[in-house]
């Protein structure tokens, strides 16, 4: 087997349907991918890539990318992505530990890797961009248990975990996946504000729209981009990040556009809610997964009844709807656990799965750290990080019941080093005393007023924990 098999597959159907349309708004066909990615092939062949050869990615999302990965999977080689959010640290960071044969990087990132020891040691330079010298039309058998792409966690509890993926565990994400992003109609279009959904999609057959505004900073995303990036390439879904669904709550979308998908942080009930109101008609799909299982669970918000609303708003927890056939999951001590074909076995560094692995005979459970109940119809609720709760209070509902209190505009809850919890509000100010009142009635929390919550560098849609607590020391 080899993962890069269903995109050739799509290739040989789809040939003249677009693949990816990139931020420029320059287009590529599937026919005219495949042919870059054997062109590329070709020229990383020559410069010595073999089949196991690691090699680091420097490249910003376009077209050029997946040409390029699609050209190391058709040679066996091993995708090394850095941690996004640390920038040029997290290159040099991912280059110590995986020590890659190449470097696959935009001009921008190749001067940068020649400054520091970690990358300039890296003996081969590769390039995105095809000479168009020569196809290598090699498609290299793999075993499932043979490795495919290095990524990086978000390191929220330290420095970064190396996570490896396996042709066959990504092979099986793929297909967890299909109930998500199969095209529902003939002609598909999606905006994808994840990088890493791209290869999905073009995997299952749609077409990928690189989004225009700044991926890193999604809460500054213009929305006239987002309306006209949409009217323009007739796109029918949406894969935003929750910061950009709140953003996108009062604004009319063109009618083209049929569904929203999100994922990577809380989707409150109150930004839930009043999305639909605003867009009767179009489908909200709330996403749960994390870097190592993705998906787990997800749910069409427009089906909810009216109760499961009402518990959600209540501390209930966020529904994320019933966990896909694919996964395992139990919940245990209150932590959501999983097991299954597309669950990460464990890391780079064995001595990273202590904490975050259970060994049950020959199945694996993940320990994501996030807790979470499962009611008497097998629906998964969030609660919020296992480890963010104390006697029994929970960071969502919490959080959920304090969004609807008069004038506040965002809410954080967290537990600090001496286990004491504590409730921070932005809003309206005026209303402090009212927030302190209805606090007291909810639990013995201390209220916290700030001017902003500070989010998470990578899709600025869930809160800044620690940098919180440090600011309230």
């Amino acid at each position: 087997m080899n993962l890069i098999h269903d995109f050739l597959t799509e290739a040989g159907v789809r040939a003249n349907q677009t693949a990816i349309i990139d931020k420029s708004g320059k287009s590529v066909t599937y026919s005219e991918l495949s042919r870059m990615s054997a062109q590329l092939a070709g020229e990383y062949s020559a410069k010595g890539i073999v089949k196991g050869d690691r090699v680091l990615v420097g490249t910003f999302p376009g077209i050029g990318l997946y040409a390029g990965l699609a050209a190391l999977w058709r040679l066996g080689a091993v995708a090394v992505f850095p941690e996004p959010a640390m920038g040029i640290t997290g290159v040099r960071h991912a280059a110590l530990v995986t020590q890659p044969k190449a470097l696959l990087a935009s001009w921008k990132v190749g001067v940068l890797a020649r400054l520091f020891p970690e990358t300039r040691r890296i003996p081969i330079r590769l390039s995105a961009e095809t000479a168009g010298r020569g196809e290598n039309d090699i498609l290299e058998p793999m075993e499932p248990s043979e490795p495919a792409l290095i990524s990086f966690t978000s390191g929220s509890t330290g420095q970064p975990k190396a996570i490896e993926r396996s042709h066959g565990l990504m092979r099986a994400q793929h297909t967890a996946l299909a109930p998500l992003i199969a095209p529902e109609r003939e002609t598909e279009v999606d905006i994808v504000a994840f990088p890493a959904f791209v290869l999905t999609c073009i995997g299952h057959g749609t077409t990928a729209v690189m989004p225009t505004w700044n991926l890193r900073r999604q809460d500054r995303m213009p929305l006239t981009a987002v309306t006209h990036l949409a009217e323009h390439t007739n796109a029918t879904r949406l894969l935003l990040p929750p910061v950009a669904v709140a953003q996108l709550k009062h604004v009319p979308l063109p009618s083209n556009v049929r569904r929203i998908m999100t994922g990577g942080g809380p989707l409150y009930p109150d930004v839930a809610r009043q999305f639909l109101k605003e867009h009767a008609g179009l489908g909200l799909t709330n996403v749960y997964g994390s870097t190592e299982a993705e998906p787990i669970a997800f749910e069409h918000l427009e089906n909810l009844a009216e109760q499961d609303w009402v518990i959600a708003a209540t501390g209930g927890g966020l529904p994320v709807g019933v966990p896909v056939k694919d996964v395992v999951l139990r919940v245990h001590e209150n932590e959501i656990q999983v097991a299954g074909p597309h669950v990460n076995r464990g890391y780079l560094d064995p001595s990273q799965n202590e904490t975050t692995k259970i060994y049950d005979g020959d199945r694996i459970w993940h320990r994501t750290g996030d807790a979470g109940r499962l009611d008497d119809q097998g629906q998964l609720w969030l609660l919020g990080r296992h480890g963010a709760s104390t006697d029994g209070l929970f960071a969502f509902a919490i959080e959920t019941a304090a969004r609807l209190w008069p004038g506040v505009s965002a809410a954080a809850f967290a537990v600090d080093t001496n286990s004491k919890p504590v409730l921070f509000l932005a809003g309206s100010s005026q209303y402090a005393v009212q927030w302190k009142s209805q606090m007291n009635a909810l639990a013995d929390i201390e209220l916290v007023v700030v001017d902003r919550i500070p989010m998470d560098r990578r899709h600025r849609s869930k809160p800044d924990i620690k940098k919180l607590l440090a600011d309230h020391r």
